[in-house]
């Protein structure tokens, strides 16, 4: 808000004041914001911690913020219900594709979409047990954040 003001030329004392009157009445809330939007993002579009910690970033929210805003939304949301949701989505949508290879692309679109690869890792062998051979070489390097 501060940086699109400046840009538009107003007088950085009456921008200070205008952020610290709205910060005020709650109308300018990045807390707020954080958790509502990680929380859609999780719930509604299906989308990874990964993707909205760096939407979030990108709107200039502190990385501190973001984070608390992720932890609470993911107290209400549910990351592997989403992930869930989306995989299966994709499997239906590819049902063409031979297994193996479906498997391998589903860990990249999901990836993509901004889930941890140790959950993505976890529920593609949960979800699709007999294929889990192809998941092989693609274990997650990292630990979930």
């Amino acid at each position: 808000m501060r940086r699109a003001l400046l840009r538009a030329g107003h007088d950085e004392a009456e921008v200070e004041a205008a952020i610290a009157r709205l910060r005020r009445e709650r109308v300018l809330d990045d807390a707020g914001l954080a958790s509502r939007f990680a929380r859609s993002r999780i719930a509604h579009q299906g989308l990874g911690r990964r993707r909205i910690r760096e939407a979030l970033r990108e709107k200039g929210v502190a990385s501190t913020v973001v984070e608390a805003g992720l932890a609470e939304a993911l107290r209400d949301v549910s990351e592997s219900a989403a992930l869930d949701s989306q995989a299966r989505k994709y499997w239906r949508l590819h049902e063409r594709e031979e297994p193996r290879r479906r498997l391998r692309r589903l860990w990249a679109f999901l990836l993509r979409r901004g889930f941890p690869a140790d959950l993505v890792h976890a529920r593609l062998r949960a979800l699709w047990p007999r294929h889990q051979d192809a998941l092989e070489g693609l274990e997650p390097e990292e630990p979930s954040e």
